[in-house]
């Protein structure tokens, strides 16, 4: 039980680190063109990959059936960055976090369709009050701003962009064979700058380079090392240990995070209405959280509890 707990505190360092994501994008967002900073905080993580990758598995060119799936995950992902810092340009970091914790069930049902997966009824269970939630806090607890439906047309944006990401942990399944994740995620950032060099290599001549804030870069370094390298070990870790479902879900507290962390900065608190979306959030979160113990995969130390199970 005690490495149990050990593994959701981990998760819940991982949950913050994520959170700070949305609003340092938030902070820099203005500063460069999107695809040029999704390339630089790709091209980053993937040269401090690279030593590791070199050192513990070596250089091999993967085969033309593993690089069409890392170019088909990476075009999800480096899609959903991209469409992410256009969105901040335009609405909230809260607002961001807020949709972003309908990826979860989104991944859920094209599982469903792509893999053919249960959906499961702690999942089923999750999805209406993470949704209820999300949009209670999205109109800021207002019934007027829903029933007017008034959005920023970055939220808009934001939505599209989950729609990618929703597509990661389904493509990761379908595509991932036998090699370690370490070398298929530096795969997947290889062929993300490559897709970003698509997208940007015309903006990458205009960029005034030497005009550019220092803030901007420190963000990117920022997004790169903690919102990229830390957080991928330490997802990876507790994935072993709580599944990639119960990993997802943490999710749902990036929006009562964000408030946290925008208010440490001398942001007011939202107002009083919205918590009962972000109580419904958080309770979805933990509908996913049942069971964690049956989720424990086999292996030398609990082998015999498995046995007895089947």
């Amino acid at each position: 039980m005690s490495r149990l707990w050990q593994t959701h505190a981990l998760m819940l360092l991982t949950t913050a680190l994520v959170s700070t994501s949305f609003t340092v994008g938030k902070a820099i967002a203005d500063g460069m063109d999107p695809a040029v900073l999704t390339l630089l905080r790709f091209a980053l993580a993937a040269l401090l990959f690279l030593p590791f990758i070199a050192w513990k598995y070596g250089l091999h060119l993967p085969n033309r059936k593993q690089f069409f799936g890392y170019a088909c995950i990476s075009f999800t992902l480096t899609g959903f960055f991209w469409l992410m810092f256009l969105s901040l340009q335009s609405t909230t970091a809260l607002n961001t976090g807020v949709i972003y914790t309908l990826v979860p069930g989104l991944s859920s049902l094209y599982s469903a369709v792509l893999l053919r997966e249960r959906l499961g009824r702690y999942r089923l269970l999750a999805l209406l009050p993470a949704t209820l939630g999300a949009i209670w806090v999205l109109f800021h607890g207002s019934w007027a701003q829903l029933l007017a439906f008034d959005l920023h047309s970055g939220d808009l944006i934001f939505f599209f962009s989950c729609l990618l990401m929703a597509f990661y942990t389904p493509l990761i399944k379908l595509f991932h064979h036998e090699e370690a994740m370490s070398v298929m995620t530096f795969w997947i950032l290889v062929t993300g700058c490559a897709w970003l060099l698509l997208f940007s290599g015309q903006q990458l001549t205009v960029v005034p380079w030497r005009e550019v804030p220092l803030q901007v870069w420190l963000g990117i370094v920022y997004l790169a090392v903690f919102s990229t390298m830390i957080t991928f070990f330490l997802s990876q870790l507790c994935t072993l240990r709580l599944g990639p479902t119960r990993v997802m879900a943490y999710s749902y507290l990036y929006p009562p995070c964000i408030m946290l962390i925008e208010w440490g900065y001398g942001q007011s608190l939202p107002p009083a209405q919205v918590l009962p979306g972000v109580g419904l959030i958080i309770a979805a979160m933990l509908i996913v959280q049942q069971g964690a113990e049956d989720s424990i995969p086999c292996s030398e130390k609990n082998i015999e509890r498995c046995r007895q199970k089947t």
